[in-house]
C-alpha cells in the first residue's frame, strides 16, 4: 500500500523507540530526538543549553540518547539588556490613552498596595514593552508573587518590583506569553509545591527550602509517574545501601524502575527482578563491552544507512 508523503528525504524510527517517546509525553524530548535522527548530533539546534540538556535527560532516561556527553552547541549570544529607560519615556507612556500600560500599572499598585517608584515603573514598563509580555500575562506574573511572598513570610507581606522582574524574566524564556500558558505553569508549580512537601515527609526529612537539584529530582519522579509507597520503597533501598539519604542514587533506583514500567509498589515487588546493582544516576553496571558503550548511536547510524538505501532506490 502506498502512503502519500511529503516531498524530500523520509526519516524511520522502530516502533519501540515511538512507543517511548510517546510515554515521555515530553514535546521537547520528541523534537530532541527527531532532530538527532535527521542530523546525527546537536549542531544546528539553535536552543539554550538547559533546555538541551532537560530533553536529552528525558531521552536519556528511556535509553533514546546516549550515555556520553554530547557536543552542547554553544548558546546562542545572550539578549541585549533590556533599554535603560527614561523617564519622559515612561511619562509618555502613562499618558496615552490608546494604551494598556497606565490601567496596568494602576493595578499592579492597586495589588502591591503602594505607589510604584520611577524604578518600579521602569520595570513594570521592561517586562510590557521590552518582554511583549500582555498585561493580564504580567498581572497573572505579579499575583503568583505575591502568592509566594505571602506563602513564605506571611499575610501581607508584598514583593519587590525587581522581584517580580525577574520571575518575569524566567516567564519570558520559557515561552509563557499567554494567559492559558500562564495558567498552566502556575497549575504546575502550585502542583510540585505539594509535591516537594509531600516527597520529604516520605524521606523523613523536615520540611525546609529546597535546593535547585532537590526540585529537579522530585520533578523528575513526578513526571515518571510514581506513587509514594513506591518512593517509599527507593527510599528504603537507598539508605539500606548507602547508610543514608543520597538523592543521586535514589534517581537511580527510580529510574531503572521507569525503563521497566514500575511506577506502584505492587509493579515493583512483582517485577523487579534485575539484580545489578545501580549507580547514582540510574545507569546499572552492566559488563563492559564496545557495543554496550556506543548502543544508541549504532542504532542511529543504521538508521541513516537505510535512509540512504532508501533515497537510493528511490533514484
Amino acid at each position: 500500500m502506498a502512503y502519500t508523503l511529503m516531498p524530500g528525504e523520509v526519516l524511520a524510527m522502530t516502533g519501540q523507540a515511538a512507543d517511548r517517546l510517546l510515554k515521555l509525553d515530553h514535546g521537547d524530548a520528541a523534537l530532541l530526538y527527531l532532530h538527532l535522527l535527521r542530523h546525527g548530533g546537536l549542531e544546528g539546534l539553535k536552543w539554550t543549553q538547559e533546555r538541551t540538556q532537560t530533553a536529552l535527560d528525558k531521552l536519556r532516561s528511556q535509553g533514546l540518547a546516549p550515555a556520553q556527553e554530547l557536543s552542547v552547541p554553544e548558546p546562542p549570544a545572550q539578549q541585549p539588556p533590556p533599554p535603560d529607560y527614561a523617564t519622559e519615556e515612561i511619562n509618555a507612556a502613562l499618558a496615552d490613552k490608546a494604551s494598556l500600560f497606565p490601567p496596568l500599572a494602576d493595578e499592579v499598585e492597586r495589588r502591591l498596595g503602594k505607589k510604584l517608584s520611577a524604578a518600579d515603573l521602569k520595570k513594570l514598563y521592561t517586562l510590557y514593552d521590552h518582554l511583549a509580555l500582555p498585561p493580564e500575562v504580567i498581572l497573572m506574573l505579579v499575583g503568583w508573587c505575591i502568592e509566594e511572598m505571602e506563602r513564605k513570610y506571611g499575610s501581607g507581606r508584598r514583593p519587590f518590583l525587581s522581584q517580580i522582574s525577574k520571575e518575569g524574566f524566567v516567564w519570558a524564556r520559557r515561552g509563557i506569553d499567554t494567559m492559558e500558558r500562564a495558567e498552566e505553569y502556575i497549575a504546575k508549580l502550585t502542583r510540585l509545591r505539594g509535591r516537594e512537601t509531600e516527597v520529604l515527609r516520605l524521606l523523613d526529612i523536615a520540611p525546609r527550602p529546597l535546593v535547585e537539584r532537590e526540585k529537579t529530582y522530585i520533578a523528575a519522579w513526578d513526571d515518571m509517574g510514581f506513587e509514594d509507597e513506591a518512593i517509599r520503597m527507593a527510599y528504603e533501598k537507598t539508605v539500606l545501601k548507602k547508610q543514608s539519604m543520597d538523592w543521586g542514587y535514589m534517581n537511580g533506583i527510580l529510574r531503572r524502575w521507569h525503563e521497566k514500567g514500575l511506577h506502584t509498589a505492587a509493579a515493583i515487588q512483582a517485577g523487579d527482578r534485575d539484580p545489578r546493582p545501580v549507580r547514582a544516576g540510574g545507569q546499572t553496571n552492566r559488563p563492559h563491552t564496545a557495543d554496550s558503550d556506543q548502543r544508541v548511536r549504532e542504532d542511529m547510524e543504521r538508521m541513516r544507512r537505510l535512509m540512504e538505501q532508501m533515497k537510493q532506490e528511490e533514484g
